[in-house]
């Protein structure tokens, strides 16, 4: 196989959306570090929303990226919390899969927490191509041409062949 037509994980998000309610984003950041090890972001609020009770600069939840060899670890575990079954609607037609987890308790080696209580998130892995690197560059940043991208059906045999997934109702 050509080299630079080898597909591989780029990054990993976790995301836990808490809405208002600062005593759940509080254990949904003791989740994320317990899971990953690292200190989450809060994801705070740009827009007024005064139907939801929303301001500017209120903290709704919390994400998490992970690269390289973290994240490759850490996805093989959450797909396995999946019972290795995703939905054909979890992956996009640019190489992205997202799906949630609904109970942390799923994923294999965690332990339930009383502190943390009940939660789940969400899952997104991208995908990329060596060569993906022309649409982050500074200079003469271009797109990725049609024939280099990841399709749906890449993206589903990748992740049939390195992690043993299966794609279906």
């Amino acid at each position: 196989m050509n080299p630079m037509r080898r597909i591989r994980i780029e990054k990993l998000t976790l995301n836990i959306g808490t809405g208002k309610d600062q005593n759940k984003l509080d254990k949904a950041v003791l989740l994320l570090k317990s899971l990953t090890g690292i200190e989450p972001v809060k994801t705070i609020t740009n827009k007024r929303i005064p139907a939801w009770g929303v301001r500017p600069g209120l903290p709704l939840g919390c994400k998490l990226t992970l690269r390289k060899g973290a994240a490759e670890m850490l996805a093989k575990r959450l797909i396995e919390a999946k019972d290795k079954k995703l939905k054909p609607d979890c992956f996009d037609n640019s190489g992205n899969i997202a799906f949630g987890i609904h109970e942390y308790i799923d994923i294999p080696d965690i332990k339930y927490d009383p502190k943390i209580g009940i939660m789940g998130l969400q899952v997104c892995l991208t995908l990329e191509r060596p060569g993906f690197r022309v649409k982050r560059r500074s200079v003469r940043q271009t797109k990725v041409g049609h024939k280099h991208a990841i399709t749906k059906e890449e993206a589903i045999g990748f992740l049939q062949e390195a992690y043993g997934l299966t794609v279906g109702e």
